[in-house]
């Protein structure tokens, strides 16, 4: 579970709802920032847009995308690494088709998909290029993704301004005076108001992470599985396993290559 994702988002709703309280922390002033109107125009409008704005299949898969935020176990690089030395040793004593079998046990079809081109010797150009245009159509498909929080992000802030206009606007029709009419300036400037507080918090505090989140697992997939590109390119041409790790933690970030280098040392130890 993504405990930052969820800290990050209590927190942040705790303290504004403590701000709302005010100094005296008079909780009883948060009722004041409900209003039905602003929520109508507010969250249902946005919604509404995002709707019109992607197609159904998209929409769709919007339960996939919180699990995959909320989800804090993503690729390991470090045992994708480990699992291509290994690939490379057993391609070195037993040749290519030896991987056949090795290939069968991967749960990742596209590491399975790799494992089996270079078994059923294709080209290294042709390899290369199937694989990279897989990954960017999955990024691409990412970054789709990412696109409808980012549409609803800019919307949001939007209609809340829009909120603010229809405020105003009654506001002004009803500031008859001599009727009574200013016992509603209050209800309606309230909703001016409000509908662009509830804007912003829809943008900064629910689209805006969620469109970021998704963002950095595709970084993450994407690093993934270029390390299986250069992997399996590496066991095809028959590069040795210990220069094949050393040119593949290149790939990971700095503190992950000590974490791996730490680790391999200690393995080494043992095996003496």
């Amino acid at each position: 579970m993504n405990l930052s994702y969820i800290i990050g988002l209590i927190g942040a709703i705790v303290v504004i709802l403590i701000g709302m309280a005010g100094p005296t922390f008079a909780f009883s002033n948060v009722a004041r920032f409900y209003d039905f109107s602003s929520i109508m125009i507010t969250i249902g409008c946005t919604i509404f847009v995002v709707v019109a704005s992607f197609p159904g299949k998209m929409l769709k898969n919007i339960p996939k995308h919180f699990k995959i935020i909320m989800n804090s176990k993503g690729n390991d690089p470090a045992k994708c690494i480990e699992e291509l030395v290994d690939l490379a040793q057993t391609a070195r004593k037993s040749g290519l088709l030896s991987l056949e079998e090795k290939a069968a046990e991967q749960e990742d079809p596209f590491f399975q998909q790799a494992i089996m081109m270079i078994v059923d010797v294709y080209d290294a150009d042709k390899i290369r290029g199937i694989l990279e245009n897989d990954i960017e159509c999955m990024s691409a498909r990412h970054e789709e993704a990412a696109a409808m929080y980012d549409k609803a992000s800019a919307v949001a802030p939007a209609f809340g301004m829009v909120g603010t206009l229809v405020g105003l606007i009654n506001m002004l029709k009803n500031m008859n005076l001599s009727d009574g009419g200013a016992s509603n300036i209050g209800n309606d400037m309230g909703t001016a108001l409000i509908t662009t507080l509830y804007g912003c918090i829809l943008a900064h505090m629910v689209f805006g992470p969620i469109a970021t989140l998704l963002r950095s697992r595709d970084e993450e997939e994407v690093l993934y599985k270029m390390i299986i590109v250069e992997g399996v390119m590496g066991i095809q041409a028959g590069e040795n396993p210990k220069f094949l790790r050393d040119h593949l933690m290149t790939y990971m970030a700095q503190k992950r290559r000590e974490m791996g280098e730490g680790a391999d040392q200690k393995k080494e130890k043992n095996e003496e």
